[in-house]
């Protein structure tokens, strides 16, 4: 959907299809930050 949205913004300039295409990137940001696994504290190490 977002290459869709951008070819198409790109060809027409409608900027609707440009704020689709943002509107893309940043869910799909946001769902790369949910996928990542949280980073141990120092105190949760085990020795």
């Amino acid at each position: 959907m977002r290459d869709f949205s951008w070819k198409y913004f790109s060809m027409t300039g409608d900027v609707d299809a440009y704020l689709l295409y943002k509107e893309m990137m940043i869910k799909d940001v946001d769902q790369l930050d949910e996928d990542e696994e949280p980073e141990a504290e120092p105190g949760d190490w085990v020795q």
